[in-house]
């Protein structure tokens, strides 16, 4: 059975535009669309829903409601809804798993770091097994059709970036975009220098040359898997953050990949993902290693 395209929602207006984004990659792609929502039971008597049963139907009706522009846009789309009572980030990460990819709202720029720090969003992302596109309001789906590239963060070896790469080939194919890769790279420290290092960067030529081998290296299967796909080899000395921003300020997607790390204070992202997910204008995919 194929994997659904998943939408996490919560009747605010950045679930509502995860949504919308959700329909049109499930219908590009050809998949199933599931919509899920979240919820923990607590008596609010006052407003007449402290029954469990009243409160599960109130969140049915809400993503009936929220669905109905979506099968009115889509209607040869078959969809699922899910009303799960369990933990948020723990039903999102389980709805992730079974799915071919998760959207979810974003706020964004400010809001999205409180959405980062809390419990639901960070667990989400650092723990899914599949990707997670994070979706803001007032989401654009002309940029999709406006010949606006998707573009990708490649780093290390060709193994390091597999995921990431596969999904924005994916997805551009699906699409009929073109992939704009992009590898970032700074000056070593001194200490960093070795007899090894220093052949390698010799028989290179350089850093430069030797980092846009590295990118071409990485992109060489997915070229050859995707040979329709236009490809744009980007590299640039800077901040891998910054570099991938500027170089996604037209972009219609942004895909890195994820370097989660688990801390005392609960799991976390990379650096990049997380600057590029407070700052891109467009969709961000976070997507998970092998």
């Amino acid at each position: 059975m194929a994997r659904p395209v998943t939408a996490g929602v919560d009747g605010s207006e950045e679930s509502r535009a995860a949504l919308a984004w959700a329909a049109r990659e499930a219908e590009r792609r050809g998949l199933p669309l599931r919509v899920v929502h979240a919820w923990r039971f607590e008596v609010h008597d006052a407003v007449g829903l402290g029954d469990r049963d009243a409160q599960r139907q109130s969140f049915q009706d809400m993503i009936t409601g929220a669905l109905r522009e979506v099968t009115d846009r889509h209607p040869d789309l078959t969809v699922t809804t899910d009303v799960v009572e369990d933990d948020a980030a723990d039903a999102l990460t389980a709805a992730a798993a079974d799915a071919h990819l998760l959207a979810l709202g974003s706020r964004g720029q400010g809001a999205l770091v409180r959405f980062l720090v809390g419990s639901v969003g960070q667990q989400v992302i650092a723990r899914a097994a599949r990707p997670v596109v994070l979706v803001r309001a007032g989401d654009d789906p002309a940029a999709e059709a406006a010949g606006r590239e998707i573009v990708v963060g490649q780093h290390g070896s060709a193994e390091d970036s597999a995921e990431a790469l596969r999904f924005a080939f994916e997805t551009a194919a699906a699409r009929g975009a073109q992939v704009r890769a992009v590898r970032a790279w700074t000056l070593p420290p001194v200490f960093a220098y070795s007899p090894g290092s220093m052949q390698l960067l010799d028989d290179a030529g350089g850093l430069e040359p030797y980092e846009t081998k590295a990118l071409a290296e990485a992109l060489r299967p997915w070229r050859e898997r995707f040979p329709d796909v236009p490809v744009v080899e980007h590299v640039e000395m800077g901040s891998a953050g910054q570099v991938l921003l500027a170089a996604a300020e037209h972009a219609q997607l942004v895909v890195v990949g994820r370097r989660a790390r688990r801390t005392a204070v609960g799991a976390r992202i990379g650096s990049v993902a997380h600057g590029v997910l407070h700052h891109a204008g467009c969709p961000v995919a976070v997507v998970p290693p092998a």
